[in-house]
């Protein structure tokens, strides 16, 4: 008979986290709602931490987990918490977590020179020589993605690679879906549903700006995406 086996690992997930001056359960369910109603299939049981802030009044964190159950989200805990607000949020069953400026930098291990080195690993890519249409959903798993047509409203474009689309970007495109933050994606004319890169994402109405209706390059910037010239 063979040994249980038990490995922990660390790894990394996607988060998404939620700015909102009001977390009253009324009012972050009317802006999830809206968000839900823009792209139900992106965020389908998708994992989002609370940002708290010193203006805050400490929420009711049991109510606002029953309210992301409903709403088939998954709440796993808070950022930014004050002491009280910490022992609420544990009291609940939420986790209390350091994101962004909450979080400190790492010393480096003796003998290590503190400059973090990441592995090249050689991406293969995937050509799409067709449109591709509402309800199809495209997936390059370790590779970039080129699309030799157009991306309807409705359709899926998804790579842990780089994605390159040289018709209209209407549907959604997701790159470096496996948390690689310095892939891109490239279009000839954004009028995206939805972009996202390594779990960050933007909706229609954040791109719709300078380079809505144009060719356009999508990457990630300061933990941020931002929109350039293609």
């Amino acid at each position: 008979m063979s040994e249980p086996f038990f490995e922990l690992k660390g790894s990394l997930f996607p988060l998404s986290v939620i700015h909102s001056s009001d977390l009253s359960v009324a009012g972050l369910q009317a802006a999830l709602q809206q968000k839900l109603d823009q792209a139900p299939g992106f965020f389908h049981q998708a994992a989002m931490v609370i940002q708290l802030t010193p203006e805050h009044q400490s929420p009711d964190f049991q109510a606002l987990k029953q309210l992301f159950q409903q709403l088939k989200l998954v709440l796993v805990g808070v950022a930014g918490a004050s002491t009280e607000q910490k022992q609420l949020a544990q009291a609940a069953g939420l986790a209390v977590l350091r994101l962004g400026q909450d979080s400190k930098p790492l010393a480096p291990a003796p003998g290590a020179s503190g400059e973090a080195r990441v592995e090249q690993v050689p991406m293969h890519t995937k050509v799409v020589e067709q449109n591709i249409r509402s309800g199809q959903q495209i997936y390059a798993k370790g590779a970039d993605l080129i699309v030799r047509g157009a991306v309807g409203a409705g359709a899926e474009v998804i790579a842990d690679g780089n994605i390159h689309i040289y018709g209209t970007l209407r549907g959604k495109a997701i790159a470096g879906a496996s948390g690689d933050s310095n892939k891109r994606i490239f279009c000839q004319n954004l009028q995206a549903e939805l972009v996202s890169i390594a779990g960050h994402y933007w909706l229609s109405d954040s791109l719709q700006g300078d380079f809505w209706n144009k060719a356009a390059c999508i990457r990630m910037q300061d933990d941020s995406i931002a929109i350039g010239e293609l």
